[in-house]
């Protein structure tokens, strides 16, 4: 299947909750209620921080940054998609990169707004594109244990507060303990049913 099929086909499931992009692989270590407790291992991500922006404008400008890099702002000018590999030409080899899900955003203490765009399992800090926005930059995700708690919908604002007070509270009469803050994960597209969304609140924990 060319990549140009590859995409029609898998934009076209998402729309009915079938998501074919890679996820970055976990293992299950346990589950506490509705909480999962996920052991990831290094991941490597394109990252993007906003300051002095609200929410909607800040996710806005994040994601702005980030889909332009991987749409082809960056040095070897490749393209990579969303939720389906392109065919693309670097400087010398063609290559095809595909992007994959979720989509993780937090907010820092000092307010500023984090985005990151996991990158497949085949590229390598080494072969990533390099950025043309310096305020993009590409890095390993530290392996970590996570909890994550998944639900669906349109996680609005007050959704994500009330998500990851739900986590929180979960967590509490358990021998697992929030290391950091609570941030959020996201699957699909806009365009997917909101009740057919897979949306996630995670926690990096310790026992």
């Amino acid at each position: 299947m060319d990549a140009f099929v590859k995409t029609i086909v898998e934009s076209a499931a998402s729309v009915v909750g079938v998501r074919l992009s890679e996820q970055p692989p976990f293992t299950m270590v346990e589950a506490v209620g509705s909480v999962e407790i996920r052991q990831y291992g290094v991941r490597l991500a394109a990252e993007t921080t906003v300051k002095g922006l609200g929410d909607d404008a800040a996710r806005s400008e994040a994601f702005s940054r980030l889909a332009g890099y991987i749409f082809g702002k960056n040095r070897a000018r490749a393209r990579m998609a969303m939720t389906a590999p392109v065919e693309t030409s670097g400087g010398q080899t063609a290559q095809t990169i595909a992007m994959t899900a979720p989509v993780e955003t937090a907010r820092a203490k000092d307010g500023a707004l984090r985005m990151r765009f996991f990158l497949p399992s085949s590229v390598s800090a080494e072969t990533a594109p390099i950025p043309d926005d310096a305020r993009v930059t590409i890095g390993s995700v530290p392996g970590q244990t996570l909890a994550v708690l998944r639900f669906s919908g349109h996680a609005s604002r007050d959704d994500l507060s009330a998500r990851k007070r739900e986590l929180l509270d979960s967590l509490a009469p358990t021998p697992w303990k929030a290391a950091g803050e609570p941030f959020a994960l996201f699957y699909d597209p806009p365009f997917t049913p909101p009740f057919l969304r897979r949306n996630e609140v995670a926690v990096a924990v310790t026992k």
